[in-house]
């Protein structure tokens, strides 16, 4: 049987684009459709507009620092129209060198929303079909919000980067990554945060030393967080009376205006939320606030509805994820699938090296499983955390293991008197001297574990750190200067 394509990629994010463009140099048939913005979540809505508003964000303490160390300084107060004009003329050059190594590769482009019409067959939202040899899907994921009345009131992720100006007042519900990331991103641009989380402790699955070291940090900068805590009502301030709202309503900061409406909200994960006037809630300990905004940073889903799967034998997990064998292969020979729609790792990288796993495996001939052991990771609020391997928690349950670890004032914050802190922490199998976990909590942590990511990924022992000579003075010698144990476990 003849196809129209070798390969056809539902998605045009960093997956998908990878995928499809190395299986064209292989002299592969490609075509790829994409209903958004090609780039996906990372490029549009994700890793790089938000990586961009932590440099933006950052400055705040930079310039206070630079006046304590004797520079004359004068700043006002951050402006965000002319950065989110910046940013969004950014987005668009990335798309546009999305879109050009597409075309140099010769795969060719469709601007429309596509759904499986059978095993071979794509059908694609002008009304054209297509078939293929092979179809990756790769459609990503999307910000959900939890299941409550006027939950749409509440904004998503994809929203924050459209804006049209920042709220005086913020209400972040959630305590993972992304909503420490624009807490901490936030507040140092002026807005007063404050945060819900139903936890006793942020930053769930990471090493629970290293993300107390970051909660602690974030409260003492100004961060309010409240610990068992969540939403049971919400609404705007207008429908409430006054004697409902509580003893703070006289605080709320009135007339934030409504974010923008992502497009196309079901691929795109995009959100119509956000609203013109302040939001009333009231939480589970029984307060009641106001606030212009309140974000939901509340989990991710796979983006599986309307994909046409039912015309297929791809069979759909628990969370609605493409359920995948280690080669990215579904139940249905002909389809494969990738990325944060497959729900193991939702890591950009991660998500690019299942799609050359992907080509290696289909086109040339190599048949390469995904290795998702010892992805190194970073948490980018302030000060950024680092992690690769397993927590101590984790590392406890599978063997006896050594744990080296030293909090202290970095030079340069200490040189202020700053109450400022870092983390270096390394976790040692007793039996053979491996490192089994590095996590690292400081400014510059991300660009730090990707270097002891590489040392950790080939099982390297404590005892060939220890032969490292130090960098002196850098806050990441430690890493290799720490004798004793600070506790067995």
């Amino acid at each position: 049987m003849s196809f129209d394509y070798d390969l056809f990629v539902i998605g045009g994010g960093s997956g998908g684009v990878r995928a499809a463009r190395v299986a064209a140099a292989e002299g592969a048939k490609v075509a790829i459709a994409e209903d958004s913005r090609m780039g996906g979540t990372c490029v549009i809505r994700g890793c790089v507009p938000k990586k961009l508003m932590v440099f933006a964000s950052s400055y705040r303490e930079s310039l206070k620092e630079a006046e304590d160390y004797g520079w004359e300084v004068t700043a006002g107060d951050f402006s965000w129209p002319p950065f989110k004009k910046r940013l969004h003329k950014e987005l668009d050059r990335l798309e546009e060198i999305y879109r050009s190594m597409l075309n140099n590769s010769n795969v060719e482009i469709f601007d429309a929303r596509a759904k499986l019409a059978d095993p071979h067959t794509v059908e694609l939202s002008t009304g054209q079909r297509v078939t293929a040899k092979h179809i990756l899907i790769a459609t990503g994921g999307h910000p959900v919000k939890p299941g409550m009345d006027n939950a749409e009131l509440g904004m998503v992720s994809d929203d924050i980067f459209e804006m049209k100006e920042l709220p005086k007042r913020i209400l972040i519900v959630g305590g993972g990554y992304i909503a420490c990331e624009f807490a901490c991103v936030l507040h140092n641009m002026g807005v007063e945060v404050e945060m819900f989380i139903r936890k006793s402790g942020i930053l769930r699955g990471f090493d629970e030393e290293a993300a107390g070291l970051v909660s602690e940090m974030m409260q003492q900068k100004g961060v309010k967080i409240r610990f068992g805590t969540t939403i049971v009502d919400m609404k705007l301030a207008k429908d409430v009376s006054f004697e409902g709202r509580g003893g703070t309503a006289t605080d709320a900061a009135m007339g934030a205006p409504a974010s923008d409406p992502v497009a196309n909200p079901d691929i795109a994960g995009g959100s119509k939320g956000g609203t013109d006037g302040p939001i009333w809630v009231k939480a589970s300990n029984g307060e009641e606030r106001e606030f212009d905004q309140v974000l939901f940073a509340t989990g991710r889903a796979p983006n599986t509805n309307d994909l046409g799967l039912e015309n297929t034998d791809v069979k759909l997990g628990r969370k609605g994820e493409i359920e995948v064998d280690e080669y990215s292969q579904t139940a249905q020979p002909s389809i494969y699938a990738i990325g944060d729609v497959t729900d193991r790792v939702a890591l950009t990288p991660v998500a690019i090296r299942e799609g050359m796993a992907f080509v290696e495996t289909v086109f040339k001939g190599n048949p390469t499983p995904v290795d998702h052991e010892l992805i190194p990771s970073a948490v980018f609020t302030q000060p950024e955390m680092g992690t690769v391997g397993m927590t101590e928690e984790e590392a406890m349950e599978q063997e006896p293991v050594d744990v080296y670890c030293t909090s202290f004032r970095p030079m340069q914050q200490a040189f202020l008197d700053r109450p400022d802190r870092v983390l270096m922490k390394l976790i040692v199998s007793q039996a053979n001297d491996t490192v089994l976990g590095c996590h690292i909590v400081a400014p510059g942590a991300g660009e730090m574990i990707q270097m002891a990511g590489i040392a950790v990924k080939m099982g390297a022992t404590k005892a060939q750190f220890d032969q490292v000579c130090a960098v002196h003075p850098t806050m990441s010698e430690e890493l290799v200067t720490m004798k004793t144990p600070m506790r067995s476990a």
